[in-house]
C-alpha cells in the first residue's frame, strides 16, 4: 500500500487523538489476569491492538466489541499459556503477555518479539526481572519460557531504564506473594496507566510515574472498566504536522502534561503553543528556527518523535542537532528524506541538520512506524507530489491516519496497487 500526496497546504483544523497504542498493549495483557469481564475502552484501532487482540482469542481469551473503540474482555477460559510466535513476530509488545501468564498461571511461553527494525531492543532486563521474582527465564527455539511455581515478590534494579520491562513486572508482581520493588523504573505515561488499570483491579502498585515501583502482591484481580490516556506520540505528530507545514491546528483529546517536552522544542523553533484543558493548539510559522535536541526516557524528549523533529528542522533556518540516546538504527530514514533535498549528516548516534528553504517530491519507502510517519509530514510539506511505500508500517500505530490529515486540508490518498496510485497521481497532480 502507498500514499500519495501533494505538499503546499498549511493544515489547519481540528484533530480528536486516539487512545495510546502503548499503553492499550499493557494493559489490555492486564485485562486477562482476572476470571471476571473487564470492559476497555479509548481502545486505539490500529493493527498492533488487533494483532495482540488476535494472540489473545487463540489462547482462550474471550473477546466481545461493543464498538470500535471498546472492547469486552474475559479471560477465564484460557487453555494455554503458549502464545504462538504468528502473531508475536508481528508486533513488539507481545511480550506483554509473559508477565501476564506468568503472574496469573506461573508459567509462560512466548515467541522473541517483532516489531520495527530501530535498533536492539534485547530481552536481558526482562528475564533479569522475572528471574528476581523466583521464576527461571530461559530463551529456547526463538521463544521466552518463564516458569515460577514458587513466584514471590523481589527487588529489581534496571540496569537501563526500559518501558517494556517495566511494565512486564508489574505485571508478573501484581499478584506474586510478598513486596516487589523496581528501581530505575521508567516513568513514561503509559506505565503509569498500565498500574492504574491493575490498581483499579485490585493491585496495591505504589510510585508508577516516579523511578521507584512498590508492590504489595495479592490473591487476586477483579473485573473493571477502564479507559486508556490520550497518544503522545499521535499528538506530537500532528503538532509537528502544523509546524511544518506552516498551518494552525488545534490538538484535541490530550493530557498537555505529557506533551511539555515536545511543546518547549516546537517553542524553541518560533511556533505558538498554546495550552487548554485537554487541547494544545500549535501554529506554525513561515520561518522555523533551529534548535538542538537529545532523545532521553520521559519526561525528556521522546525517542518516537526523534524523525518528526528531524523533518521540521530539515526544514529551519540554521543548523541542528539531534542526538539519539535510545535506539541506535533510528535514523534510517534519513536517506529517504534526502531525495527530497534535505542536508542532514549522520554520524554514529548524531545527526546534523543543515536547513534548506523547500523539500521537492520524490517517491520514498517508509523503514519504520515513526519514520513513516515523519515522512508523511515531509510529503505534506514539500513541492509537488510524494508517493511514500509500506505505509502497513504506520498502520501499526496511527488510527485514520489520512482520514484525519485529509480533514485538516492535507491533499493524501491511500492507495493499494500500482493501478490506483496512477489515478490518484492524474487526481491529485
Amino acid at each position: 500500500m502507498q500514499y500519495i500526496m501533494k505538499g503546499g497546504n498549511p493544515l489547519v483544523g481540528d484533530v480528536v487523538i486516539s487512545g495510546a497504542k502503548n499503553a492499550a498493549l499493557g494493559i489490555l495483557a492486564a485485562s486477562i489476569m482476572t476470571d471476571e469481564t473487564v470492559i476497555v475502552d479509548n481502545l486505539p484501532d490500529v493493527r498492533d491492538i488487533r494483532v495482540l487482540l488476535d494472540a489473545m482469542v487463540d489462547i482462550g481469551v474471550v473477546v466481545q466489541h461493543v464498538d470500535q473503540h471498546t472492547v469486552k474482555i474475559n479471560g477465564s477460559n484460557i487453555h494455554k499459556v503458549r502464545v504462538d510466535n504468528a502473531y508475536i513476530k508481528k508486533i513488539r509488545a507481545g511480550y506483554y503477555l509473559l508477565g501476564a501468564l506468568l503472574g496469573k498461571y506461573r508459567h509462560a511461553e512466548v515467541a522473541l518479539p517483532g516489531g520495527c527494525n530501530i535498533g536492539s531492543r534485547p530481552m536481558d532486563q526482562h528475564l533479569k526481572g522475572f528471574r528476581a521474582l523466583k521464576a527461571t527465564a530461559v530463551v529456547e527455539h526463538g521463544r521466552v519460557i518463564c516458569d515460577a511455581p514458587s513466584l514471590a515478590g523481589g527487588h529489581v534494579y534496571l540496569d537501563m531504564v526500559s518501558v517494556g520491562a517495566t511494565i512486564n513486572l508489574m505485571l508478573a508482581a501484581v499478584m506474586a506473594p510478598g513486596s516487589t520493588t523496581i528501581e530505575n523504573a521508567a516513568k513514561e505515561p503509559h506505565v503509569v496507566d498500565v498500574a492504574n488499570m491493575l490498581n483499579s483491579m485490585g493491585g496495591n502498585i505504589k510510585g508508577a510515574g516516579t523511578d521507584v515501583i512498590r508492590i504489595r502482591g495479592v490473591e487476586r484481580l477483579h473485573g473493571t472498566e477502564y479507559s486508556i490516556i490520550p497518544d503522545q506520540i499521535e499528538a506530537g505528530t500532528f503538532m509537528f504536522a502544523a509546524a511544518v507545514t506552516k498551518g494552525d491546528v488545534m490538538v484535541r483529546n490530550v493530557i498537555p502534561k505529557h506533551m511539555e517536552a515536545v511543546s518547549s522544542k516546537l517553542m524553541e523553533m518560533g511556533c505558538e503553543v498554546s495550552e487548554f484543558d485537554d487541547t494544545i493548539r500549535v501554529v506554525g510559522k513561515t520561518t522555523l528556527g533551529s534548535c538542538n535536541v537529545k532523545t532521553l526516557p520521559y519526561p525528556g524528549f521522546p525517542t518516537d518523535m526523534q524523525p518528526q523533529i528531524c523533518v521540521a528542522l530539515a526544514l529551519a533556518n540554521g543548523r541542528g542537532i539531534v542526538t539519539e540516546s535510545i535506539f541506535e538504527s533510528r535514523f534510517k530514514y534519513v536517506d529517504e528524506l534526502s531525495k527530497m533535498g534535505a542536508q542532514i549528516k549522520v554520524e554514529s548516534n548524531v545527526a546534523v541538520i543543515d536547513g534548506v528553504s523547500r523539500f521537492t517530491g520524490a517517491e520514498l519507502v517508509a523503514p519504520d512506524l515513526r519514520a513513516g510517519a515523519a515522512l508523511v509530514l515531509a510529503g505534506l510539506s514539500a513541492e509537488g507530489v510524494t508517493t511514500l511505500d509500506d505505509v502497513e508500517y504506520i498502520m501499526r500505530g496511527y488510527e485514520n491516519f489520512e482520514q484525519k490529515l485529509q480533514a485538516l486540508g492535507a491533499v493524501i490518498e491511500l492507495v493499494p496497487d500500482e493501478r490506483e496510485a496512477r489515478k490518484a497521481r492524474m487526481k491529485i497532480g
